[in-house]
């Protein structure tokens, strides 16, 4: 029986021990058994889990233990709730049921007595502002005294395992490094003091090393058997106990076996390498996640809020919609709203990229996270907590670091065969060696070598942190991705379909031309402002369109109006009023036509006007012609530069539109885009068939439009742009939304999408090319155990590091001055 709906849930959680791509895969595997759970993806870049699951059969307490028990951690934060309104014991239960329902809550404990609750949850699947408004709807209230790390626990824990891994490699390196002493002693044939050649101290530095330093390998190696899985840890257990081993066994029964030689400095070695690797690595990974942090960053910490008549400092996620918000020079705008009063410019490049502030004025929408640079205003919050932009922005964001991308495929596939096939191979090279040379010493340090040079982590990171860095960077620059799928389609698109309407135009119609008849204006004695004036007056009443541009207009040009004395909207033909008792007609040429009016004088000009994509209406007082209003949807500031830079790139540009063929024409004229790539009288519902035709011809297609009545285009096709407002940035349809009502950032998407695959293939290349290399090196003996620790640490921070250098590319860079 199919699940509905409603009774599923989806969480983000961080998890934290992780190695490489096989710890991944086994964290999803278990996940994934789970009663209930539908789908689990667990991405090692970003370290997240994200699981959608019937939330009656399988909560978030039963998906931390699954994590625990397969050996890793899921990060936790504590947090105290004030309780008010409870009146016994029930209260408290009820509450307690509640709060420990809630996705992402691991435990909750509430004191009828002290009115405290207790919440144990994962951050990321559940904040406290959810927990208060669950306390709410049971018609109590609840509040925060004391916060026990919310939004910093995933920080702290991951700084905490940076500390604890640094620690574990000065440890392990001021023990190692006597038995480097050795080492070289024995390949330079120089003469170290004899305490370093001495065994049993070698024994008793390289113990604490393999046991204390190493530990964790050998907890993940136990987790991983357990489970039937293998890993990183599992090659480096393997092999840096076998040469422990056999150091040990000739310490104690050298004489009897006739061997004088240890290698203790093996192990030691590989796993102090080992360790400064996956420091390395966690600092670098860190820094590919930091555009992510940059957004979380932004928000505002308190909002002053006009309650009771005052002003009031308040925590940002106390504010309820419907309150008045006071936001003063350089301060940062709380939460969305309307502005009620007060005019400022605002820099909203956080959201759209952006650089030059925005004029804000009664009536415009205000965004949270933006700055407020000069005015003082005062606004009311329509969206506050998770519903604001700079909350979706995240949520999104975060949901594409967490999908994969279908190259992805390719890694996890050969990492799931990988360390089986590794450890095959290893026992092959010792087998091999012992029987050709009957050296079981040189045979166990080329076995060793294998076990250690293989590790998959590389592989597992190479796709995971370029899209990670690449979401993050598109972020910044107002182009929100919403996965590693949509990222990769991006730099394999040939055509780009562009909804007219809103996507080349701007979707408002505005007055483009003002023109008299000259016999009119001489008996009017009507110049062209008086002409508009005249026309907006006997429009102010209509609520067309059209008669809203003229009317706009007119305010622009402070021109003054007044209401007529009479009015008539005549549906599909125009208006009638009646001002300072003259009868004024403005419509059609069948409008005049209908009331015997001549419009030869103004026939020529029209159909010129019309030509150029134009709606040209007539005006005339009185029965007699006195001139034309030329309205039009005009095209965007950067469209024609934005489809050059697309063709520049090898990409074939069409437009779709409604309108009939001669105003398309105009419209694909002034952007050049060529006549025989215009889809012109196309219905909204038949837009999604040509985007279908066009696919059937073999190309990958993207479609740009508003990301409403474009949807089923949007969906159909390959990949679906949907052009953002800035405030409703979640739309579903498409798999990218640009924030600026510009088709610029199609150029930067696509830009970005090409870099980002280039630098996944960069990485998938090296990491195979490391593995297809240093296996057959370390087989045939030549690579000491030690360098192939090395090499294969230093392997994953190479592959993280090159992702990280995709933070310097710049998207928007072609169109910056």
């Amino acid at each position: 029986m199919t699940t509905p709906a409603s009774a599923t849930t989806t969480v983000t959680f961080g998890v934290s021990g992780m190695t490489c791509a096989s710890c991944a895969t086994r964290i999803q595997n278990g996940l994934s058994k789970l009663p209930g759970v539908q789908a689990a993806v667990v991405n090692l870049a970003t370290e997240k889990a994200t699981v959608t699951t019937n939330r009656n059969e399988t909560d978030m307490a039963a998906l931390a233990k699954t994590v625990a028990d397969l050996g890793y951690h899921v990060a936790e934060a504590t947090v105290k709730l004030g309780l008010v309104g409870m009146t016994c014991a029930n209260c408290a239960q009820k509450i307690e049921r509640k709060l420990g329902s809630l996705p992402g809550v691991l435990s909750a404990t509430v004191n009828f007595g002290t009115e405290t609750a207790l919440v144990r949850y994962v951050p990321g699947a559940v904040d406290a502002g959810a927990m208060k408004q669950a306390v709410a709807d049971l018609g109590y209230e609840a509040f925060i005294k004391e916060d026990a790390g919310a939004g910093d626990a995933e920080k702290e824990a991951r700084e905490r395992e940076l500390k604890h891994q640094w620690r574990l490699f000065l440890i392990s390196a001021v023990l190692t490094v006597p038995l480097l002493v050795y080492m070289f002693g024995e390949l330079l044939r120089l003469h170290p003091p004899m305490l370093f050649m001495n065994p049993w101290f070698q024994l008793a530095l390289a113990t604490p090393v393999q046991f204390y330093a190493g530990w964790q390998f050998y907890v993940d190696t136990w987790h991983n058997l357990k489970n039937r899985t293998a890993n990183m840890s599992v090659l480096i257990a393997l092999g840096t106990s076998a040469a422990y081993a056999y150091s040990l066994a000739v310490t104690l029964w050298g004489d009897r076996l006739g061997r004088s030689d240890v290698y203790y400095e093996t192990g030691a070695v590989i796993i102090t390498l080992i360790i400064l690797g996956k420091y390395l690595e966690a600092v670098a990974k860190g820094r590919t996640s930091e555009a992510i942090k940059k957004l979380m960053g932004l928000q505002a910490r308190t909002a002053r809020v006009v309650r009771d008549g005052q002003e009031q400092d308040i925590p940002v996620e106390d504010v309820q919609v419907g309150d008045l918000v006071v936001v003063r020079p350089g301060e940062k705008v709380p939460v969305d709203g309307i502005i009620r009063a007060g005019r400022s410019a605002v820099d909203e490049s956080m959201l759209t990229g952006e650089s030059m502030p925005v004029e804000k004025k009664p009536g415009d929408e205000v965004i949270g996270a933006t700055l407020n640079r000069h005015g003082s205003f005062t606004f009311q919050a329509t969206k506050v907590g998770k519903d604001t932009a700079l909350a979706q922005i995240i949520r999104v964001v975060e949901e594409a670091q967490t999908k994969k991308a279908p190259i992805q495929r390719l890694a996890d596939v050969v990492s799931s065969y990988f360390v089986p096939a590794v450890i095959l191979i290893a026992v092959l090279t010792f087998l091999g060696w012992y029987l050709a040379t009957g050296d079981f010493t040189r045979a166990l340090l080329y076995f060793t070598a294998v076990l250690v040079i293989a590790c998959p982590c590389a592989l597992g990171l190479a796709t995971p942190t370029a899209i990670m860095v690449g979401t993050g960077l598109g972020a910044q620059s107002g182009i929100l991705i919403r996965g590693g799928e949509h990222l990769e389609k991006a730099c394999k698109l040939n055509t780009i379909v562009l909804d007219k309407t809103g996507t080349i135009t701007r979707g408002e119609p505005a007055v483009t031309d003002v023109m008299r008849t000259p016999a009119g204006a001489i008996q009017w004695n009507l110049s062209a402002d008086e002409l508009l004036a005249l026309a907006a007056r006997a429009e102010l009443r209509s609520e067309h369109p059209l008669a809203e541009a003229i009317v706009r207009e007119a305010r622009a040009r402070n021109l003054p109006l007044a209401d007529p004395q009479d009015f008539e909207a005549i549906p599909g033909r125009g208006v009638r009023a009646v001002l300072n008792g003259n009868e004024v007609w403005v419509g059609t040429a069948k409008l005049m036509a209908e009331n015997r009016i001549d419009v030869e004088p103004v026939l020529a000009e029209k159909e010129r006007l019309e030509s150029e994509g134009k709606t040209a209406m007539i005006a005339a007082i009185n029965g007699e012609t006195v001139g034309l209003i030329a309205v039009a949807d005009t095209v965007k500031e950067h469209s024609r530069e934005a489809i050059a830079a697309l063709q520049a790139m090898r990409i074939e540009v069409w437009m779709i539109t409604g309108d009939n063929r001669r105003t398309a024409a105009a419209i694909a004229g002034q952007v050049s885009i060529s006549p025989e790539h215009v889809l012109a009288e196309v219905l909204p519902e038949e837009k999604a068939a040509q985007v279908s035709r066009l696919k059937g011809q073999g190309r990958m297609v993207g479609m740009v439009g508003d990301g409403i009545n474009d949807a089923p285009a949007l969906a159909g096709a390959d990949l679906g742009f949907a052009i953002g407002t800035g405030t409703d940035v979640a739309m579903e349809a498409a798999g990218i939304t640009l924030m600026r009502g510009d088709l610029r950032g199609i150029v930067a998407a696509i830009r970005l999408s090409r870099q980002t695959m280039r630098k996944i293939k960069q990485n998938l290349f090296w990491a195979l090319a490391y593995n297809a290399l240093g296996i057959p090196i370390a087989a045939l003996g030549y690579l000491a155990p030690a360098l192939a620790g090395a090499a294969m640490a230093f392997s994953s921070v190479s592959v993280v590091t090159n992702s990280g250098l995709l933070k310097r590319f710049r998207p928007m860079g072609i169109f910056e001055p």
